[in-house]
């Protein structure tokens, strides 16, 4: 028995993995792009096999696509959509533009596959469906890859969007929970007016939250397809209803809210709506990044640092030091923001780098979406479970720090001015005293009236106090 097979197009024959389901021009593109070791993403994959399954419904339906040979792409399909032949789908994220290669490394897949369901071997040369004329019949790389990113985004867009909720969710317990902690404020990083740990934590959560809403407002524009364009949104080869049929039949198929393009030109040469949901989530990832941060800041030391509140404790935290502990949840989400950050950029640059009717760069921003999606759905996850789940507030701490903070004084503006204050300010500071102290020593308030003013609580709850 063989370890190969040859398979032939336009230019020659080439030899193929004789088990192999994908065929010469998957191979040629394996050959030439040898590049990352990387492979397509799962939601591109169903997104692809989606796309061609519902091409082969509508052509049925139209009569253009024999019924025994459709059936056996539609359940072809559908094994691919379950995840049954992922390990057929091989060609580099890195490779010749606009995704030619990888839009035919699913038709090659889903022809064997359909020929093998008809009854044929895979290496039987008299086998029916083909790859081009079937397959992808009224189809060209140029409509069914942009179709493709739009409908992998939508199909994991509430797995993310759920995650960020959650985390918001979590952060909005530790409010309630951390409501009671008045300790210093922090401008600057420098010691300012009194806030409750709980008002920061609910700042958090208010962020996260404004995050969810604009990646979901940012994904409605990838509900418009364009599928049907066909190579350059002339629609040359497509049935005069195929672009509505395929709007209507994906809808079904996924359970997605899908519209028809307002203009299949802008839609082959125009990736703006992607661009725009990648800005959505490098802005998540600008809020991920300052959150994590903070909780750096704010757990730090804990002997030397600031530590008002304590993470949790996953695993030791030096190869050297014993007893030492790090804020590692938080590391691993500024490595994983820092990514996103990147994979943002790519997209953008892909997406001016279109000429004329097509965008060449489709296949790496592609790649780049998706990877974004995939990063922080498990970054957030991560976060959410392992460290905002347990973190605990140090009241102790919290209470020392905000007793020696003489921006306290800020308080006594409305009684006794800003220079008095800064005054009185610089007093305690030089002499190791406290506001309340000094402020009465020089006669500008009694120590009842000190106490009121001064109450740090009520300074949290903000208006004027006199």
């Amino acid at each position: 028995m063989t370890n190969s097979r040859i398979e032939r197009d336009s230019l020659g024959e080439i030899s193929v993995p004789a088990g192999a389901l994908y065929g010469a021009q998957t191979m040629r593109a394996v050959h030439n792009f040898p590049i990352s070791g990387l492979k397509p993403y799962r939601a591109f994959v169903w997104s692809m096999a989606t796309i061609k399954q519902a091409a082969a419904m509508v052509h049925m339906d139209l009569g253009l696509l024999d019924r025994e040979w459709g059936e056996a792409i539609v359940l072809a399909a559908q094994e691919i959509t379950e995840g049954r032949w992922d390990g057929q789908f091989v060609v580099d994220p890195f490779q010749a533009g606009a995704g030619t290669s990888h839009n035919m490394n699913t038709n090659e897949v889903l022809a064997n596959r359909a020929n093998q369901i008809l009854g044929y071997q895979i290496d039987d040369p008299g086998k029916p469906v083909h790859p081009n004329d079937h397959v992808n019949m009224a189809q060209s790389t140029n409509d069914t890859i942009p179709t493709a990113i739009r409908l992998g985004c939508l199909w994991r867009l509430d797995e993310l969007v759920d995650e960020v909720y959650r985390l918001a969710a979590e952060l909005r317990t530790k409010a309630v929970e951390f409501d009671d902690v008045v300790k210093s404020g922090r401008t600057h990083l420098q010691d300012a007016v009194p806030v409750r740990l709980g008002q920061e934590f609910g700042g958090y959560a208010r962020a996260v939250e404004h995050d969810a809403v604009r990646i979901r407002r940012a994904a409605e524009g990838l509900r418009r397809l364009g599928i049907g364009g066909t190579a350059t949104g002339t629609g040359l080869n497509a049935h005069p209803t195929y672009h509505a049929r395929m709007v209507r039949k994906l809808s079904e198929l996924t359970g997605l809210d899908l519209y028809e393009s307002d203009d299949l030109f802008e839609s082959m040469q125009s990736m703006a709506d992607a661009v725009d949901f990648s800005a959505s989530m490098r802005t998540l990832a600008v809020t991920l990044v300052r959150i994590a941060n903070d909780f750096r800041l704010l757990s730090s030391g804990p002997a030397t640092g600031l530590d008002e509140i304590h993470l949790p404790a996953v695993q030791p935290g030096s190869s050297i030091m014993p007893g030492k502990v790090n804020p590692v949840l938080a590391e691993m989400l500024n490595m994983a923001c820092f990514h996103v950050m990147g994979n943002d950029l790519a997209v953008m640059l892909a997406g001016q780098a279109g000429q004329l009717e097509l965008n060449v760069m489709m296949p790496i921003l592609a790649h780049n979406l998706f990877e974004m999606m995939q990063v922080l759905i498990g970054a957030v996850r991560s976060f959410t479970d392992k460290c905002v789940v347990g973190v605990t507030a140090n009241r102790e701490k919290a209470a020392g720090w905000l007793a020696k903070n003489t921006i306290l004084v800020t308080a006594l503006n409305p009684v006794i001015g800003y220079l008095k204050g800064a005054e009185v300010a610089k007093e305690a500071m030089a002499s190791n005293r406290t506001i309340k102290e000094v402020v009465v020593e020089k006669g500008y308030l009694t120590a009842k009236e000190a106490d009121r003013i001064l109450d740090a609580r009520k300074m949290t709850e903000g208006g004027i106090h006199i």
